[in-house]
């Protein structure tokens, strides 16, 4: 590996986070959704909008959530995970509710958060071969990445099935008309993201890598998250962080993360990172707001250089 900033360079370097912030995306649940009156005055018009499907939940407010989205002038993608789809006549009348009812054009594919698949579906490539997302004229389909790792996929496999798994994927991207990219698990450091997104470089994978950053929140709160998502090396910037009394009374924000992100990316503008998506893991206002004052700062830093 090659691209890493040492510690003297990534201060030095230039941190305009404009490039990655631009297209930043955000995720809501829909009972989150259902608590905020006026989603319009929260975010930018045009905002890319995940809908997270978290298992049990119905596809009723999963679609309806799509729909106010969409009302609202956003791009909705809805989270789609295999393994809770007991099979492939599910997945289509999903699919087809997400266009017709909701003019979703955008969908996240994943694995699941189940260990048994409820039925044949059990991987984002399952639902791909389908070619019901081709058919139905999906404009945008992202699969999810694991800078850090994933358990479940390491005990199977590791990076190697991981790899190809990935080359597929960018060879159904070749073949079909869909966008794709890769959106991340959050981390709380830039070198493991960094590593990463240049040893898929080294691997021949050349889709957009969006990455994923955890939004405005508690310390303890952000720890307990992270533990249970599995995040790797980055988590030790935490317990870090929380051996000083001082950040431990005031909630952690990922700008650090981002400034050398922003930082690399000024230096290897052909880098497969590309822009951030916000877990917002201490509520959407709290991400939105910081996303807003990122945007103006950025500006601001733009307008004066």
């Amino acid at each position: 590996m090659t691209g890493f900033l040492r510690k003297d360079e990534a201060s030095a370097a230039p941190t305009d986070p404009w490039h990655l912030l631009r297209g930043c995306s955000i995720e809501v649940m829909p009972r989150t959704a259902a608590k905020i009156d006026d989603l319009g005055s929260l975010l930018p018009a045009g905002t890319r909008v995940y809908i997270a499907h978290i298992h049990d939940t119905p596809i009723d407010d999963m679609v309806a959530t799509a729909r106010r989205l969409s009302d609202a002038g956003f791009q909705p993608m809805p989270h789609v995970p295999a393994r809770i789809i007991p099979d492939r006549a599910t997945l289509e009348t999903w699919a087809r509710r997400y266009r017709e009812e909701a003019g979703v054009t955008q969908a996240l594919l994943l694995g699941g958060g189940v260990s048994e698949p409820a039925g044949e579906l059990d991987s984002s490539m399952a639902m791909l071969e389908t070619e019901i997302f081709d058919r139905l004229g999906y404009q945008r389909l992202h699969v999810a990445g694991h800078p850090e790792g994933n358990k479940d996929i390491d005990r199977d496999g590791g990076s190697r099935l991981v790899d190809a798994a990935l080359r597929w994927k960018q060879a159904y991207a070749e073949r079909t008309d869909a966008e794709m990219a890769i959106v991340t698990q959050f981390a709380f450091e830039a070198r493991p993201v960094i590593a990463w997104a240049e040893r898929l470089a080294e691997a021949g994978i050349t889709l957009p890598i969006h990455v994923g950053v955890a939004g405005p929140t508690k310390l303890q709160t952000l720890i307990k998250f992270a533990m249970a998502c599995g995040v790797g090396p980055s988590l030790g910037v935490l317990q870090k962080r929380a051996l000083d009394l001082r950040k431990l009374l005031v909630p952690y924000e990922p700008t650090d993360l981002l400034g050398d992100l922003a930082a690399y990316k000024t230096k290897h503008p052909q880098s497969l990172i590309e822009q951030i998506h916000v877990f917002p893991l201490g509520g959407i206002q709290a991400g939105t707001e910081w996303m807003a004052r990122m945007r103006r700062d950025a500006e601001a830093s733009a307008a004066a250089s």
